[in-house]
This record gives C-alpha cells, sequence and structure tokens, in this order.
C-alpha cells in the first residue's frame, strides 16, 4: 500500500473528525487549531482533489447555506480505502516508534 504523505493523513485525520462538517473551512480551520499552523485553502483543496483521485475521498454536495449567500457546501468523507490508508499510515509510525528509549529526550515548553 502507498504510504500517505503527512499532509494526506492529516487531512483524511480532519475530515474523520469533522464527519458530515468536513468541507473546505471546516479542514482548514481543524487543521490549524490542531496543528497551530495555518493552512491555507491551496493547502486544502490541491491535496482533496488529489486524494479523491486516489479513492481516498469522494464528495458531495451539501445543503445551501445562508451564510454562503444560498451556495452549496462541498462535503468531503472517507472512502474504506481512506481508511485503510489511515491504519497503515499509523501501523508504520508506531512501528518506527517501537523500542525507541525516549527517556533521554527532555521537551521543553514555553
Amino acid at each position: 500500500m502507498e504510504l500517505l504523505t503527512r499532509s494526506e493523513e492529516l487531512l483524511l485525520l480532519a475530515i474523520w473528525r469533522l464527519q458530515e462538517e468536513a468541507y473546505g473551512i471546516q479542514i482548514g480551520e481543524e487543521l490549524t487549531s490542531k496543528t497551530g499552523s495555518i493552512w491555507a485553502i491551496g493547502a486544502i483543496y490541491g491535496p482533496l482533489h488529489r486524494l479523491e483521485k486516489k479513492g481516498y475521498v469522494r464528495s458531495s454536495q451539501g445543503e445551501p447555506k445562508e451564510e454562503r449567500g444560498g451556495r452549496r457546501t462541498v462535503i468531503y468523507e472517507l472512502t474504506i480505502k481512506g481508511k485503510e490508508a489511515l491504519f497503515h499510515a499509523k501501523e508504520v509510525v508506531e512501528s518506527l516508534w517501537a523500542n525507541i528509549d525516549t527517556t533521554a529526550f527532555k521537551l521543553v515548553r514555553s
């Protein structure tokens, strides 16, 4: 199975967390909130289209929203293939972290 890039992994996780609220702006806000980095809209929609082409997500039209001037949102949801890719990425990262002694590292937060 092809390994996800870190941004693909984060996008898929945000979509899964947001469920029926997984549309562009909400995805960007979720990622910004969780990562502490601002996610430009272009950093979201380009990869989303690639993830859709790979079969990891599917999009559908949401209901028209008054705050969007009556325009519909595009809602994204994970496919089975997208969930499998996420679980594979999780397994790879966990296997790399296994048996690493982290007691020697001191994390300092200011």
